[in-house]
């Protein structure tokens, strides 16, 4: 381990961890470069690059800035903003199930979106606004369900739960409720699509995401890490251990509510990212840039497989997301019994 210090403030550098961070920052990259390449109107990765910088022809430009960039720019914040998110509930609450697509939050902005198109019958700024709102609802919501009994560990991941099934229910009525074809664009964006998305998708999201990051990567990162390790352990740290558990969950419900509204509740990328990232790190902490830069990876490779595994034809991102993201998660559930298994014998 690597301690760089600039005047009252250190970093904490482990090898293994910059490199890997390092390895997945190419590989998101790489990814962007070849979906800005992609399309009806091929490009090499040199005349789109020459493009994104300005120097390419004018078509270029246009077709790269205008109408394949702002996709791909949304694909990075979603996947980073969810990642984000899924990594400070897994470390609030102690357990790799910890996330939004589990914990209710995601039925949650879903739940926002249907009412927005089946009651105010509004178009794609009316959803966005009813998937923000309904995330940051329904995470107030559960906050003030878990808190009696704290919220934290097990408990909140119950309440959540039970939060989430009752959602369910009510977007399944919903749906029976909405015309033929405001359930077909329903289904659509439930499906976590990143299919025409314009700037007015990406840049709320890169708004969020920046003023929210800095946050939680600078100035809660290491009272979350104490945290993770138990209320008694964090207050003995002296770590305000209600105002920054508050402030932690507003912060993640904000992060997974805004990439919801720009990409739609894309499953299961807050759930395998934190985890992807404490592999490839080896770090046992909450990994919060590793997270981020995971989620970002994930979620351009999948849109980049998207786009070419079936050909002539796109398929939602959140189709392959949820496949990927559904055998880890049984994969994760089976390990996790055979380890407990395993404790018993």
């Amino acid at each position: 381990m690597t301690v760089i210090r600039t005047g009252t403030v250190s970093v904490r550098l482990r090898p293994r961890s910059v490199l890997a961070g390092v390895v997945v920052l190419a590989v998101a990259v790489g990814c962007a470069l070849l979906l800005l390449s992609t399309g009806d109107y091929p490009l090499s990765p040199d005349a789109a690059l020459k493009a994104v910088l300005g120097s390419g022809t004018p078509a270029d430009a246009y077709i790269v800035q205008e109408l394949r960039a702002p996709r791909v720019v949304t694909a990075l914040l979603a996947g980073a903003a969810l990642a984000l998110a899924g990594a400070i509930f897994q470390a609030l609450t102690r357990n790799p199930l910890g996330s939004p697509d589990v914990l209710g939050f995601t039925q949650g902005s879903a739940a926002g979106a249907l009412l927005a198109i089946v009651v105010a019958g509004g178009g794609s700024l009316t959803l966005a606004a009813g998937a923000l709102v309904g995330g940051i609802v329904t995470g107030a919501g559960i906050y003030l369900l878990a808190v009696r009994h704290g919220t934290h560990g097990n408990h909140l991941v119950l309440v959540g739960i039970g939060v989430a099934a009752v959602l369910t229910g009510v977007n399944g009525y919903l749906f029976t409720r909405a015309e033929i074809t405001d359930a077909s664009r329903a289904m659509l964006w439930l499906t976590g699509s990143l299919d025409g998305r314009g700037w007015e998708d990406a840049l709320p999201l890169l708004g969020v995401l920046a003023v929210v990051g800095p946050i939680v990567l600078f100035g809660l990162s290491r009272p979350l890490s104490a945290l993770a390790l138990g209320d008694d352990q964090a207050l003995a740290l002296g770590v305000r251990v209600t105002p920054v558990r508050v402030s932690l969950l507003g912060a993640a419900v904000l992060l997974c509510s805004a990439a919801a509204a720009a990409a739609g509740p894309v499953a299961f990328v807050a759930l395998t990212a934190p985890q992807v990232a404490r592999r490839i790190t080896g770090d046992p902490g909450p990994n919060l840039l590793s997270s981020l830069l995971v989620g970002a990876a994930l979620m351009t490779s999948a849109d980049l497989a998207a786009q070419r595994l079936v050909p002539g034809r796109d398929l939602p991102v959140g189709v392959l997301t949820g496949i990927l993201g559904g055998a880890y998660l049984v994969w994760l559930l089976a390990a996790r019994r055979r380890f407990a298994g395993g404790g018993r014998s």
